[in-house]
């Protein structure tokens, strides 16, 4: 009787340790999965930006589309490919808003960019700006 009494108590001792141990993994995974979801609801979508929505309108209401697209290559590289080149700091900007307005060739293969002299440099870097927010 002692035996089965002893048995008893170490089968539900293991028990009881085991379940808690389940418990503890499902309340991590759950607190994982919390805190990626808050990371991601504080990490301000790139449309939240002013640069994006200004940006998008000078693209959307000049010829850049002929050639690129945000995620396919074209004639031109994807807006997401440059985003991915190039860091966005100051000077990229600046450098990236000369080759629109004076045109380029050489950095994504032998065609040419067409020069856009009528595209203002401001214009043109708020061009940058929004495809720059266009990284992943």
């Amino acid at each position: 009787m002692k035996k089965i009494l002893f048995t008893s108590a170490v089968a539900l001792a293991l028990i009881a340790c085991g379940g808690s141990d389940k418990e503890k993994k499902d309340t991590a995974t759950t607190e994982t999965k919390s805190e990626a979801a808050e990371a991601a609801a504080t990490t301000p979508a790139p449309s939240d930006n002013p640069d994006y929505e200004k940006g998008l309108a000078l693209v959307a209401g000049s010829d850049c589309l002929t050639c690129h697209k945000v995620d396919e290559k074209v004639i031109g590289p994807s807006y997401r490919e440059v985003a991915n080149k190039y860091e966005n700091t100051e000077a990229n900007v600046k450098l990236l808003a000369e080759k629109i307005v004076k045109g380029g060739a050489g950095v994504w293969g032998e065609v040419q960019m067409t020069p856009h002299p009528a595209v203002t440099q401001a214009d043109a870097e708020q061009m940058v700006k929004y495809i720059l927010l266009l990284k992943k």
